[in-house]
């Protein structure tokens, strides 16, 4: 009987630590290495993961866009985002000092990818404790309206 038991403790044993492969904390290190220290360091080139693969903002604010992104934003973002203030979701106020145009409509429109492959949008997801940004299922028409109001801040 006392066979079996040591034969058994022996098993968990080797399975809890791994059977001779890579430890779990060797595993969290490497990881670490290969990820960029700070994922928000290189935000000018980032466009994100999605349809929109670059995009520049005209000098001049559309105020018809402007109208139209407020009650797109009121309609499906409010739930979690706050226009000057930290809430679910991050604040969007001066977003475009901090993320590209390219990445904000990405977001927009494919957050289920953006956490998967963005380092800034993973990053976004550990800081704001996992809750994952809702897709609105947008039209690109309308994460341009949502971008033009964020232009107004």
């Amino acid at each position: 009987m006392k066979g079996i038991y040591l034969t058994f403790l022996i098993a968990v044993v080797g399975f809890a630590c791994g059977g001779g492969g890579q430890s779990k904390i060797d595993q969290i290190k490497e990881q670490s290495a290969m990820a960029p220290a700070d994922p928000y360091a290189s935000w000018e080139s980032n466009h994100g993961v999605g349809p929109i693969k670059a995009f520049e903002l005209p000098a001049e604010v559309d105020q018809i866009l402007v109208t139209n992104g407020k009650e797109v934003y009121e309609a499906k973002c409010t739930a979690c985002h706050k226009a000057e203030k930290r809430f679910i979701g991050p604040a969007p106020k001066d977003i475009l000092s901090r993320r590209t145009p390219a990445w904000v409509m990405n977001m927009i429109l494919n957050p289920e990818e953006m956490v998967q492959k963005d380092p800034m949008a993973k990053q976004l997801l550990i800081d704001y404790n996992g809750s994952p940004m809702a897709n609105q299922n947008l039209t690109e028409e309308e994460a341009r309206a949502v971008l033009e109001y964020f232009r107004t801040l």
